[in-house]
């Protein structure tokens, strides 16, 4: 099922070649259980959106990203477009491919974290689904409620900073 804010819109314009497509907006948070093999349940709400493919990554804060494979194959077009002769470039792009593994959802919607993953971020039973709108973030319980109490109480003020720079 669509809802409204499962997907987005955007027009293709003046563009033959380009109609509108979907955006996925990734919302909520989750616990699922990771189990011994490293798979967990990927939320129900997200599974239309990443069931045809998605990329594992290394996200910021010690989290994974997890993208839509065609979101992610923008994402990458993008920073391909940075020099590799700037050192900033070539590390970014390293540390992202190499950290990344694609894969699908098995036939229960589970998703399988590779050990490597999991060892950046620290996880292990207990962990934290979150929707960031254009991406699923998966994290350590402990780290997430860290993380968590500590925006609180600053998230008010970021809203003027993230939009002024706009």
């Amino acid at each position: 099922m669509v809802t409204l804010w499962s997907i987005v819109e955007s027009s293709g314009g003046d563009r033959p070649d380009r109609g509108a497509r979907r955006c996925p907006v990734f919302l909520g948070t989750h616990t699922p259980k990771l189990d011994e093999k490293g798979r967990f349940f990927l939320p129900a709400k997200f599974r239309d959106e990443l069931d045809d493919g998605l990329v594992i990554t290394r996200g910021q804060d010690r989290c994974l990203a997890i993208y839509p494979t065609e979101t992610f194959v923008e994402t990458t077009r993008e920073i391909a477009k940075g020099s590799v002769s700037v050192k900033k470039v070539r590390d970014y792009q390293r540390m992202l491919a190499a950290g990344a593994s694609d894969t699908t959802p098995d036939k229960q919607g589970r998703v399988m974290i590779p050990s490597m993953l999991r060892r950046y971020a620290g996880l292990d039973k207990e962990i934290v689904v979150v929707g960031a709108i254009t991406r699923v973030e998966v994290w350590d319980a402990t780290e997430w409620e860290k993380y968590s109490e500590a925006q609180e109480e600053i998230f008010a003020d970021m809203n003027e900073e993230v939009f002024a720079e706009q």
